[in-house]
């Protein structure tokens, strides 16, 4: 599936939104599919204060990039027997999390089941700027949304 038929079906939302869902909605819950190096060397949102984890689950594998055929096993089995009622997905700038919405989503459809799938649309570190830099147009750690480092 495209990029745009993906956009089309799952909501999007901006970081900020997506915190105020996850402050509001006990059952909602925050996937990031960033790679490992990402997390490591980037850093992580930090949900702490809301008494929440992060699910943590690679769409791709470093270092050729290329989706990883088992995610729907992966990301059922990192977030539990009890699919959340709302799940917000994250990555770098939107992309990889775009994919990874709209894969969940229709693994829950052929399954019969509920749950709904949101986009984090800026992603952790938005979008490049003029200077082909990121963290300075947007993105979960421009808007200033609590965030940790290893």
């Amino acid at each position: 599936m495209s990029a745009a038929m993906a956009a089309d079906e799952i909501e999007q939302v901006t970081p900020r939104h997506a915190w105020d869902i996850l402050s509001e909605n006990p059952d909602a819950t925050l996937i990031d599919v960033r790679t490992r190096a990402e997390w490591g060397f980037v850093g992580v949102p930090d949900l702490s204060t809301l008494g929440k984890s992060t699910v943590f689950v690679e769409w791709a594998k470093w270092p050729d990039m290329s989706q990883d055929p088992a995610f729907i096993a992966a990301a059922t089995a990192e977030i539990g027997p009890e699919m959340p009622g709302t799940m917000l997905f994250l990555c770098r700038s939107g992309v990889r999390s775009l994919y990874a919405a709209d894969a969940v989503a229709r693994h829950l459809r052929a399954l019969g089941s509920g749950g709904k799938c949101i986009n984090v649309a800026e992603g952790f570190e938005g979008d490049k700027d003029e200077f082909s830099h990121r963290g300075r147009l947007n993105g979960w750690k421009f808007h200033g949304l609590p965030w940790v480092q290893s």
